[in-house]
C-alpha cells in the first residue's frame, strides 16, 4: 500500500477564494453576473459558475444591461478599470495584487522606470504593467533581465522599481534580485512573490524530493500549476498534471511507495477530494477511516492532508440517507433529510446529463435516495448527492451484469479517438470502437444521444468498465437474419437505410439484416466511389439480387432496369431520329458521338 503525502498549502489561495467568494455572494443576493474573463484558471470551477447563471465577458464593452461585472484576482490595467468602473462592477482583485499596482503607480508617478519580472502574456502581468504611466518592462527570467539591460545600459544609471509577479518562481527571482543588486544600485526592489506561492513552492520541492510519483491538480492554463509540475519534474521525473479525478489512472501509480500530491491556488479542494477519492478506489492506495464528524474539525485542527482524507467519508455506504424535496431551482434542490441542518443537492450532483432541466425533473415532495458529501455545523448545511448514490448502486448493477452476461442499456454521451462513452445508471462505460458497432467500417460521429444496449465485458481497478454494443447487435442480427431468410426471396424490394460506405460498395441495414450494394450495382454509368450516388443515412429502395443463407450474405440491386442506357435509347430513339449529339472523340475513320449517357454512335468519315 502506497504512502499518499498531501501538501498542506494545496488549492485555493486567499486570492482566489475570496474571488469565487464574491462571485457566489453576489449570484446569491439575486444580481446578474459577468466576469471579465474567467474568474480563475480552471475549467471545473468555472463550468460550475456558469450553472449558476455567471457569464463570462471578453471586454468591459461586453457588459450586458442589469449585469455587474466583477475583475477577477489577476486585476487590471488602469485604462481597463476605467472602462468597467462605467457600470455596476464587483473589484476581486487580489490584496497582493492590488499592492503591487500602487507600488508600480507611486514608481511611475515620480519617474522611475518599472521592471516586472514575470509572464508577459499573463494577465496578471498585463494589469501590473498597465498601471505604469511612464517606461515599463518585462523579464521572465536571469537571462532575459541580463540582456534588457545591456540593451538599456540607461537603467544601471537611473532609477527602477522592480516588481515580481505574485506567482513567480521563487527560485528565479533570487537569482534576479542577485543580478539586479549587482547591476542596478538604484534599483528599488519589492519582493512581492505572494506569502502563499512561496510557502507552496517550497513545500512542493520538498515533497517532491521524498515522493517516487507526485499528482499537480489544477488547470492547464495556470501559470501557478505550471510553476509547481515544472518544480516537481526537477526531482521526481514521474510528475502527473491532472485536471480531474478522471484523469487518474492506475499506471500512474505503478511500482510507487511513496505518492505526493499538490494543487495550485486555481483548484478547489473539491476536486482534490475526488482524486482522493479515486485513489482510494484503487488497489494499494489510501485508505480512510476518519469519521463525518471530524470532517468540519479537521479544517482548524488537523492538518490538510488528514482533512481530505477525513472529508472523503462522507461517501461512505453507512452515510445513505433518504431526502424529501422542499424545493428546487435551476441550479440545487432543498430537501429535508431528518435532522437539523437544512439538506442541499447541486445541480452537478444529482445527474451527469448537463442539458438536465431540474425544475422539470424533480417536484416538491418527492423522495430521493442521497449520500452525504459534506456537512457544515457552522451554517446548519449538509450538501448531499444522488448523482453518486446512483454511481455506488450502478456499480453493483455493472458487476452483477459482467458475472451473468447480462444485457444492459444507456446512452452514449461522449465519442473520442478510443470509442464511446456510455452513460448507464450513473456510471461511465467505456466501449472501444472495435466494440462500438457492427463492422468496424462504420462511423461512430452518429452515436452521441443515441440509447444502446451492450454487455460488460471486462472491469478493471478504480471502477472501470468496458463495454460491447457489437456482441449484442451481432446476436440481434443472427436472430433476425435466421427470420429474414425464411421468407427472403430473389427480386423483392425492399426499403433500407445505408449504414456504412466501402471502395466497393455500400452497406444497407433492411431492419435488422445486412445486406451489400455492389459499386457496379449503384449506377448505370462507371463511377469511383458510392458516395457519388448514395451517403450513410439515406433511405434506398433496393431488390435483392442473390441470396446466401448459409453465409449470411445478401446482394443488392439498387439501379432500375428502365434506368439501362440501351433500355431507354430501344424507347425514345428510332431510325431516322433527329439528335444533338456531343463529339467524344475522333478516330481516322469517323467521330463518336454521345446520344445520352452511356450510348454512344459512330459518324462514319464518309
Amino acid at each position: 500500500m502506497a504512502e499518499i503525502l498531501v501538501a498542506k498549502s494545496a488549492g485555493f489561495c486567499f486570492g482566489v477564494d475570496r474571488a469565487v467568494k464574491m462571485v457566489r455572494e453576489l449570484v446569491e443576493q439575486g444580481a446578474k453576473v459577468c466576469t471579465l474573463g474567467p474568474i480563475i484558471h480552471n475549467a471545473q470551477m468555472v463550468e460550475r459558475l456558469a450553472a449558476q447563471g455567471v457569464r463570462i465577458a471578453q471586454t468591459p464593452e461586453d457588459r450586458l444591461e442589469g449585469e455587474t461585472m466583477v475583475i477577477r484576482s489577476h486585476g487590471v490595467s488602469k485604462d481597463v478599470f476605467d472602462r468597467v468602473a462605467l457600470g455596476p462592477y464587483a473589484d476581486a482583485t487580489c490584496p497582493y495584487v492590488a499592492n503591487i499596482h500602487r507600488i508600480v503607480e507611486e514608481a511611475s508617478a515620480r519617474g522611475d522606470t518599472v521592471l516586472i519580472a514575470g509572464d508577459a502574456a499573463h494577465p496578471e502581468v498585463c494589469g501590473i504593467a498597465g498601471r505604469a504611466s511612464g517606461v515599463c518592462h518585462v523579464f521572465g527570467d536571469k537571462d532575459s533581465l541580463v540582456e534588457l539591460l545591456e540593451k538599456h545600459p540607461e537603467l544601471q544609471e537611473n532609477p527602477i522599481t522592480v516588481v515580481c509577479q505574485t506567482t513567480f518562481n521563487s527560485a528565479k527571482w533570487k537569482k534576479c534580485q542577485k543580478t539586479l543588486k549587482k547591476v542596478c544600485t538604484n534599483a528599488k526592489i519589492f519582493d512581492t512573490i505572494c506569502r502563499a506561492t512561496s510557502l507552496r513552492q517550497a513545500e512542493t520541492e520538498a515533497l517532491s524530493e521524498r515522493c517516487d510519483v507526485m499528482l499537480v491538480i489544477g488547470g492547464r492554463h495556470s501559470s501557478n500549476t505550471a510553476k509547481l509540475r515544472d518544480i516537481c519534474l526537477t526531482h521526481c521525473p514521474r510528475t502527473y498534471l491532472l485536471e480531474t479525478a478522471e484523469e487518474l489512472s492506475c499506471e500512474m501509480m505503478e511500482d510507487a511507495a511513496v505518492i505526493g500530491i499538490t494543487a495550485g491556488a486555481s483548484t478547489p479542494s473539491e476536486i482534490i477530494k475526488e482524486v482522493l477519492m479515486a485513489m482510494s478506489e484503487m488497489e494499494n492506495t489510501i485508505q480512510t477511516v476518519e469519521t463525518e464528524e471530524t470532517v468540519e474539525k479537521s479544517f482548524d485542527e488537523m492538518t490538510f492532508e488528514e482533512a481530505l482524507e477525513a472529508s472523503l467519508n462522507s461517501l461512505n455506504t453507512d452515510q445513505k440517507v433518504k431526502g424529501t424535496v422542499l424545493a428546487v431551482n435551476t441550479t440545487e434542490i432543498q430537501v429535508d433529510i431528518g435532522r437539523k441542518q437544512t439538506g442541499f443537492v447541486p445541480y452537478r450532483e444529482y445527474s451527469n446529463d448537463p442539458n438536465l432541466d431540474l425544475t422539470k425533473e424533480v417536484k416538491v415532495g418527492d423522495v430521493l435516495d442521497l449520500i452525504v458529501m459534506r456537512t457544515n455545523d457552522q451554517e446548519g448545511t449538509v450538501t448531499l448527492s444522488k448523482r453518486r448514490y446512483d454511481a455506488i448502486a450502478g456499480w453493483d448493477k455493472i458487476v452483477e451484469a459482467k458475472e451473468s452476461g447480462a444485457v444492459l442499456e444507456g446512452t452514449v454521451t461522449e465519442i473520442n479517438k478510443g470509442g464511446v462513452v456510455v452513460n448507464c445508471e450513473g456510471v461511465r462505460v467505456f466501449v472501444p470502437a472495435s466494440q462500438a458497432t457492427a463492422t468496424r467500417m462504420e462511423s461512430l460521429e452518429f452515436m452521441k444521444g443515441t440509447n444502446v444496449r451492450f454487455r460488460v465485458i471486462e472491469i478493471n481497478r478504480g471502477r472501470r468498465a468496458v463495454g460491447s454494443i457489437r456482441s449484442v447487435l451481432r446476436d440481434e442480427r443472427k436472430e433476425n437474419e435466421t427470420k429474414f431468410f425464411e421468407t427472403a426471396e430473389v427480386g423483392q424490394v425492399l426499403t433500407g437505410t445505408v449504414v456504412a460506405l466501402t471502395a466497393y460498395g455500400a452497406f444497407v441495414d433492411l431492419g435488422g439484416v445486412r445486406g451489400m450494394i455492389h459499386i457496379s450495382e449503384l449506377s448505370w454509368k462507371r463511377i469511383k466511389h458510392p458516395s457519388e450516388v448514395v451517403n450513410v443515412g439515406d433511405t434506398v429502395e433496393v431488390f435483392i439480387k442473390g441470396i446466401d443463407a448459409e453465409k449470411g450474405r445478401i446482394s443488392l440491386g439498387y439501379k432500375k432496369p428502365e434506368d439501362d442506357p440501351a433500355a431507354v435509347f430501344a424507347r425514345d430513339y428510332a431510325v431516322g431520329s433527329v439528335v444533338d449529339v456531343t463529339i467524344v472523340s475522333m478516330t481516322d475513320y469517323g467521330a463518336f458521338a454521345r446520344i445520352l449517357d452511356g450510348v454512344e454512335g459512330l459518324i462514319h468519315v464518309s
